[in-house]
């Protein structure tokens, strides 16, 4: 089951979901794989440093961060990823590096890469590594207000 939190938020808000078990899986290529999900629509979590300011940026997940162009979009000179360690306080409900791309729930602000936010649907973890969501982008969008940004290479 998704984290409690994340789980409750969703059905509060009425959201249609859908919720895929799988084989312990921390690896986004293999959770695309076990999922049957296109990896450009399973988003990835990442965290990072913006001017000593730790907020979420989501991309899909067969992309890597690209610290040049997430550094213009942000308008920001100082941007660096942050360590688990950093943010392992900020998701106590979440195994480590399982986060769901939810930051409005965690006092954290989300960016998301321009490409993901032109799917119809996305998918990601739902707080632990055996299980992701998958809903519609809009409801995500509608619940979560990301910034669209470049952050990635194209």
């Amino acid at each position: 089951m998704p984290v409690k939190k994340l789980n409750e938020y969703l059905n509060q808000n009425k959201i249609n979901f859908t919720t895929i078990a799988h084989p312990l899986a921390y690896a986004a290529r293999e959770i695309s794989h076990v999922c049957h999900i296109p990896e450009v629509e399973l988003a990835k979590t990442v965290i990072v440093f913006a001017s000593n300011k730790l907020i979420m940026v989501v991309i899909p997940s067969s992309k890597a961060i690209d610290f040049k162009s997430l550094r213009e979009s942000l308008h920001e000179n100082d941007v660096t990823l942050a360590s688990e360690q950093d943010f392992l306080k900020k998701f106590p409900d979440c195994e480590l590096g399982a986060m769901p791309p939810f930051g409005n729930l965690y006092n954290m602000e989300v960016y998301v890469e321009k490409n993901l936010a032109k799917n119809k649907e996305i998918a990601f973890n739902a707080g632990t590594h055996t299980e992701v969501i998958k809903l519609a982008y809009q409801d995500f969008e509608r619940l979560v207000h990301p910034k669209v940004i470049t952050a990635t290479t194209h």
